[in-house]
C-alpha cells in the first residue's frame, strides 16, 4: 500500500476475497488449508490465464496486457511449478509400472494419472500431466 502499486494491491485483494469466498462457501464456514489456499490461489491464476488469453484473441491487447500482470502477481505467490522434464520423468516411470502391473494403452490412463499427480502434488498443471500421460501411453 505504501509502495502505492495499485495493480498489485487490486489483485490481492480479490485473491484475499476469493479465499474467503471458498472458506464461507459451503454449509459452514471453514479454514482453509494451506494446500487448499493455493489451490484458490491456482484457480485465480488460471482464470487469470485463460482471460487474457480471450482478449488477446478478440484483439482487445490493454485487457490482455493487465490479465496477465494480475497472474503475474499471483504466481509470485505460488510454489515453483516443476519441469517438463521432471514430470515426463515421473510420468515414464509410471507407465513403466503400470506395464510391469499388466495395464496398457488407454485402461491404465486413469491409473497412471492419478500416481504422477500423487506424486507431483501440487507442482504441475492437470492438464499437463493428462497430455504427457496420454502420449506416453499412445492412445
Amino acid at each position: 500500500m505504501k509502495a502505492r502499486d495499485e495493480l498489485r494491491l487490486s489483485t490481492l485483494r480479490m485473491v484475499l476475497s476469493a479465499i474467503q469466498n471458498a472458506e464461507v462457501a459451503g454449509d459452514e464456514a471453514i479454514v482453509l488449508s494451506d494446500d487448499q489456499a493455493l489451490a484458490v490461489l491456482r484457480a485465480e491464476a488460471k482464470k487469470r490465464s485463460e482471460s487474457a488469453q480471450i482478449y488477446a484473441d478478440a484483439g482487445r491487447t490493454e485487457a490482455a496486457t493487465k490479465e496477465r500482470a494480475e497472474c503475474a502477481v499471483i504466481e509470485a505467490y505460488l510454489p515453483a511449478a516443476m519441469s517438463d522434464e521432471d514430470v515426463a520423468k515421473i510420468v515414464a516411470e509410471e507407465v513403466a509400472h503400470a506395464a510391469a502391473a499388466g495395464a496398457t494403452g488407454g485402461k491404465a490412463m486413469g491409473a497412471v494419472v492419478k500416481a504422477v499427480r500423487e506424486r507431483v502434488g501440487s507442482g504441475a498443471d492437470g492438464q499437463k500431466i493428462a497430455a504427457l500421460v496420454k502420449s506416453a501411453l499412445g492412445s
